[in-house]
């Protein structure tokens, strides 16, 4: 028991690097980084996880309350962020595509409160949020987030550095994921400018219709119509853009460990 207690502070020491990253990357992850998961199970997740990797993670001879020690911290806390936004970016993609679409629909004014997240959301980026969730879960892409976590300590140890041309990277992608939701939003775009169009040449032919109330509906229409086809295949595009990110995350990793 004596033992134990002399080895506690190593341990701890051991336990302490490898928990700061996989806090920083399930609480920039999504779903498990939402405000409706409590804090204090992100940190039990994060300690359980730091234990599990305990034998592959080895500790450096760092002081933690030195000034060596609080910059190391911060850099698992940024790697570890980096990868969690990877994987938010990829669900933020959804999100984007049904605010694209609702404000062409004429549904964003549909707006549901959220009294959990403290948000406000359109229905549409609603039902594609759940509809990309149910994926995110189906392919297990958790266990991936922290499978991707635990190999970076094989390629980025404590106490090794941060590398500049992967935050830049991931700085690029942000502006991918715009070009992203544009091009799949792009149809129902298109469709709904052609609708629009056809009624306003319809107005001019007949112009006693109402035709504000009656191009609402068939916009509206046309564009729910033009969203049933397009949420068929939404799933095998977000399959596509997790590949996309992963591949991205072995490229970055390989040319560090390179």
């Amino acid at each position: 028991m004596e033992a134990l207690f002399t080895q506690l502070p190593q341990l701890l020491l051991a336990v302490w690097w490898p928990f700061c990253r996989f806090m920083a990357a399930l609480s920039m992850s999504p779903m498990v980084g939402d405000v409706m998961v409590p804090v204090r199970t992100r940190l039990l997740l994060a300690l359980t996880l730091a234990v599990v990797a305990l034998p592959g993670t080895p500790a450096p001879a760092i002081d933690p309350f030195s000034l060596h020690g609080i910059a190391s911290a911060l850099e698992q806390v940024i790697i570890g962020s980096v990868f969690g936004l990877v994987f938010q970016l990829t669900i933020a993609l959804p999100l984007l595509l049904g605010n694209l679409v609702s404000s062409q629909m004429g549904l964003s004014m549909a707006v549901m409160n959220d009294p959990v997240n403290g948000s406000s959301s359109d229905v549409i980026s609603s039902l594609l949020f759940v509809l990309c969730a149910l994926v995110f879960f189906a392919i297990d892409g958790h266990l991936v987030l922290v499978n991707v976590v635990y190999a970076s300590f094989r390629v980025w140890p404590v106490g090794h550095g941060l590398d500049v041309t992967v935050l830049k990277l991931l700085v690029y992608q942000v502006g991918w994921v715009f070009s992203a939701a544009l091009l799949l939003a792009l149809p129902i775009i298109f469709s709904t400018l052609v609708v629009q169009l056809g009624l306003g040449f319809l107005n001019r032919v007949a112009p006693t219709l109402n035709l504000f109330s009656l191009g609402f509906s068939v916009v509206t229409l046309f564009g729910l119509f033009m969203l049933a086809l397009l949420v068929r295949t939404l799933p095998e595009h977000y399959l596509q853009f997790t590949q996309h990110m992963l591949e991205l995350l072995d490229r970055s990793l390989e040319a560090t460990h390179g």
